[in-house]
């Protein structure tokens, strides 16, 4: 029986031989016609066409895919055969898109189409995934559309891919136009986008600052049954809306991931270091630095990002010593700090008047091997100008020039604008033509200090000179047709207010300016009885509960806005000539007021306003600082009013002009009132503002407030500068405090604090003061001794 089996088995195969051997021969014959002539020699008699014939001519690797399509549909043709099948068609497709004749693919949809054959999703998944790769989008929608009219049922799965394919090539609103008609479909039967496509849809989202389309995909995506964040869409949320201001949601969505902390994930660091940086950037740096702490202490230890986070924000609120601390502590626990958090702190201490700190820091960069940027060395030169180095700032900006790097248009900008405010005319224009023959870009910056540099000094001839130093550019011939539209325009421009003085009239008194700076929020508050008490009782084990009080803060309705920027408001907002409406406004306003023409200012901000153009921060900043100069404080609040009612955000100029009023009517009671607000909502104090609060204290007779508060600006980590002393020298001499004044000037000179004009007029004097106090001592004496003698 044994050998009867092994005979029939060796028969077998030797009984199929023949037609094997037969059917490669046709294979090759057939294979040779159409390479040599195509499908015209080929007979529906002579060739036995089927379906195992025509999958092995599909897949024959020497065949050119237009001979196996040719063949294809040749053989459709044929009466006996009949229509192929859907996975005849899958093998065509995937024959094409692997030898990339992906323009045949239309013909092959429409003859699918008509057989009446629907392909399986991978069939689509995979020329989804071809189009896409070759760049071909529209190509692409054009197969979502034809699945859709075979009825095919859309999947996550088949999506998933396609989206972040799309995502990737920067086809975001091709993307999202293929995501909502996935959320969108009404058959009820299209299951939700896996996580990794909204994911990848939400990142590009952010990444183009569409915060309009991110939020209503975001919303429509919360309001799908069954639809819920993994941790990598909560972490890229809370991002999204912490660098967008939104902070209340980004507590709701942390306490939302709390909660689910006991499943699969909760907070991690990358959480943390969004939240950290959401609250630096509404300018609460204080509950940042609490969140920190309570970070490290829920077992994350901290990261690169964390600490380049906080010294980026403790740096611009002025908290240097925090900031010196943390890029201590960063470079102790092993971090090397890179060329972005030296260029965050050496811009905080120069900010802060700490100059030898700066440069020491900047040497000590050097020595660690940091390679410094353009923007390293354009801090530096403007920090010394503004810390009255101005010679070391113009031999570092010569030095690099010579070598040839390190210095690109802002470094020019900044040197020009600073020729400029010390009237060197001359020297700023022939700047400007250096920086067209290098090919830096004039902006408008540096356009406008120069027209200011021009109206100031009364040179006409300015404006020439100038087109003749911007030959290429199309900025200057912009600016010069646009302010001869505005002149024109203002000239027919019928205002609707006879004078121009009452153009922001005040609501209310100053009294009322509290209510314009808002109220203290919540977080700064302590807690204490029943908050205290709802706190423990929610959770006594949490690893944070500072940040669970914010959030709680949010959703009871108690959460106060942040009213504070920590940045200045920007005053060139668009770019190119096309959108120079705003920043013309401004640039022109600055000229107005710059020549005290308040009255031509006013008309200008009038007639632009009516245009429907949003004025920006700087625009009102600019107003209320020419009125508070002027003495028109009623103005001034009434420019803060509507700047209120526009939401348009304040920043420290904003408060250091409110300041500035306050202390010159006298109202220093107040103005320390608003300080302490401002405090409260997360905002710091810079130099313009110490010595601001210093000067009208003195004025208004409180030495002693305004000595407390000089200490408070040292211990703060900010170095008083000359106006500093020359304020509090005036102020201690004027009240015949004399021993305090020669302290103060003493002290100046210790710090190596440069005298200037202003100092001199005020030791004159403190010298004159001195002289009196003698005087009436050495008569008081000789009195006495009149006395004595007569006695």
């Amino acid at each position: 029986m044994h050998h009867r089996h092994a005979l029939k088995a060796s028969k077998k195969p030797s009984s199929s031989r023949p037609h094997q051997l037969a059917n490669t021969l046709l294979v090759a014959s057939v294979a040779k016609t159409l390479s040599q002539s195509g499908t015209r020699n080929l007979g529906p008699d002579t060739v036995p066409v089927t379906d195992s014939l025509l999958r092995q001519i599909l897949s024959h690797r020497s065949l050119h895919p237009s001979r196996k399509l040719e063949f294809f549909t040749w053989s459709r043709s044929l009466a006996h055969f009949g229509k192929h099948s859907a996975s005849m068609y899958s093998h065509l497709f995937w024959v094409m898109c692997r030898a990339h004749q992906l323009e045949e693919v239309p013909l092959l949809l429409r003859l699918m189409k008509e057989d009446g054959v629907v392909a399986d999703s991978w069939t689509f998944k995979l020329l989804l995934d071809a189009f896409i790769r070759s760049g071909k989008f529209d190509a692409a929608l054009e197969i979502l559309d034809h699945m859709e009219e075979l009825g095919m049922r859309l999947n996550s799965h088949m999506y998933t891919s396609v989206l972040a394919a799309l995502v990737r090539k920067g086809q975001v609103g091709l993307a999202l136009s293929i995501f909502y008609k996935l959320l969108d479909s009404s058959n009820g039967e299209v299951s939700l986008p896996s996580a990794v496509a909204y994911n990848e849809v939400l990142v590009a989202l952010r990444k183009a600052d569409m915060r309009a389309e991110f939020r209503e995909l975001f919303d429509k995506l919360r309001g799908k049954d069954g639809f819920e964040l993994d941790a990598w869409g909560y972490n890229i949320c809370i991002h999204a809306f912490g660098c967008w201001g939104d902070l209340p949601s980004c507590l709701r969505l942390f306490e939302e991931m709390k909660a689910k902390s006991l499943g699969s994930f909760g907070p991690d660091l990358c959480t943390y270091n969004s939240l950290i940086q959401s609250l630096c950037l509404a300018g609460k740096v204080r509950d940042a630095l609490i969140v920190w702490g309570e970070m490290k202490g829920s077992g994350h230890d901290p990261d690169a990002f964390t600490y380049r986070i906080l010294i980026q924000g403790c740096s611009k609120s002025y908290l240097i010593d925090d900031a010196a601390r943390i890029f201590d502590e960063m470079q102790y626990n092993g971090f090397r700090p890179d060329v972005i958090a030296y260029n965050s702190l050496l811009d905080g201490l120069l900010k802060a008047k700490r100059v030898n700190e700066a440069c020491q820091l900047f040497d000590k960069m050097v020595q660690e091997g940091i390679r410094a940027t353009c923007w390293t060395y354009n801090i530096l030169i403007d920090g010394l100008f503004k810390n009255g180095r101005a010679e070391g700032a113009y031999t570092i900006f010569c030095d690099l020039k010579k070598k040839g790097q390190f210095v690109d248009g802002i470094t020019y900008s900044i040197v020009t604008v600073q020729l400029c405010k010390e009237g060197q005319l001359e020297e700023a224009l022939k700047l400007v033509q250096e920086m067209e023959v290098r090919g830096f870009v004039v902006d408008l910056v540096t356009i406008t200090s120069l027209l200011i540099g021009f109206h100031k000094h009364g040179w006409w001839d300015g404006m020439e000179m100038l087109m003749k130093h911007i030959r290429d550019g199309n900025l200057v011939p912009s600016v010069l047709k646009w302010q001869a539209d505005m002149e024109t325009a203002m000239e027919r421009y019928k205002s609707k207010r006879k004078d121009y003085t009452p153009m922001f009239p005040s609501k209310g008194g100053f009294h009322e300016i509290m209510s314009l700076v808002g109220s203290p929020t919540v977080s700064e508050e302590p807690v204490t009885g029943d908050d205290e008490a709802l706190c423990i009782d929610s959770d006594q084990w949490s690893s944070s509960p500072y940040m669970d009080r914010l959030a709680s803060q949010v959703n009871a309705g108690d959460y106060t806005p942040q009213l504070f920027s920590l940045s200045k408001g920007p005053r060139v907002q668009g770019q190119g000539t096309s959108t120079l409406d705003t920043d013309m406004v401004n640039t022109f306003l600055s000229i107005f007021l710059a020549k005290g023409k308040l009255s031509l200012a006013c008309k200008l901000f009038e007639m632009f306003t009516d245009m429907g153009i949003d004025p920006t921060s700087y625009t009102y900043n600019s107003l209320m600082s020419s009125f508070v100069k002027k003495g028109y404080f009623d103005e001034a609040l009434g420019v803060l009013n509507e700047m209120g009612e526009r939401v348009c955000p304040t920043d420290i100029v904003t408060y250091n002009l409110i300041i500035q009023g306050l202390g010159k009517m006298g109202k220093a009671d107040l103005a320390s009132a608003v300080l302490d607000k401002l405090m409260k909502h997360g905002g710091y104090l810079d130099v313009v503002m110490y010595n601001t609060l210093i000067n009208a204290l003195g004025k208004a007779g409180r030495i002693d407030e305004a000595c407390k508060l000089f200490e408070q600006m040292r211990t703060s980590g900010i170095c008083p500068d000359v106006v500093t002393f020359n304020t509090l020298i005036e102020v201690h001499s004027k009240a015949g405090r004399l021993k305090d004044a020669y302290k103060f000037l003493k002290m100046m000179l210790d710090a190596g604090v440069s005298p200037n004009h202003v100092t001199d007029t005020t030791l004159d004097f403190l010298g004159r003061e001195i002289e009196k106090l003698r005087y009436q001592k050495a008569s008081m004496v000789r009195v006495d001794t009149d006395d004595s003698v007569s006695g």
